[in-house]
């Protein structure tokens, strides 16, 4: 398995746990089957959205970028494309920083934490690490 697949996996997790919480935010859902933390209390706050938009929202749309991009980087066409690597950067490492930010807002303003939100800023930060070493292993590196 490519570091690149490895991207593609983590990036589908993490697509389908960002459409869990939209789905709550967009008021598909009842509740949040979130058994450690404040779940709800995180994605009800006036921190939940940004632009307008619910941060899930923009969850779901980055995951599903880095799986565009790890996936068509996997193809015999893009294999050995070495913006596929630098856009797995970019984009990884964007979305570290707003995990972080993201992270912050939970500890010390809304004093609050969600384990879907951990979850996630874990598994971005695991796609930053794979981008890293799959960036670094490029030929001519």
């Amino acid at each position: 398995m490519t570091k690149r697949m490895i991207i593609a996996a983590l990036a589908l997790a993490g697509a389908g746990l960002a459409t869990y919480l939209a789905m709550y935010k967009l008021g598909l859902i009842g509740e949040l089957a979130c058994n450690v933390g404040q779940c709800e209390t995180v994605n009800l706050s006036r921190w939940a959205t940004l632009l307008g938009i619910p941060v899930a929202v923009w969850g779901v749309g980055f995951y599903v970028a880095l799986f565009a991009v790890a996936f068509a980087g996997t193809t015999s066409r893009f294999a050995d494309a070495e913006w596929v690597s630098h856009a797995l950067l970019a984009l990884t490492g964007w979305g570290v920083i707003f995990s972080a930010w993201l992270t912050y807002l939970e500890l010390f303003v809304i004093h609050a934490v969600c384990m879907f939100c951990v979850i996630s800023a874990v598994l971005v930060t695991v796609t930053f690490l794979v981008s890293v070493l799959e960036w670094r292993g490029r030929p001519g590196r």
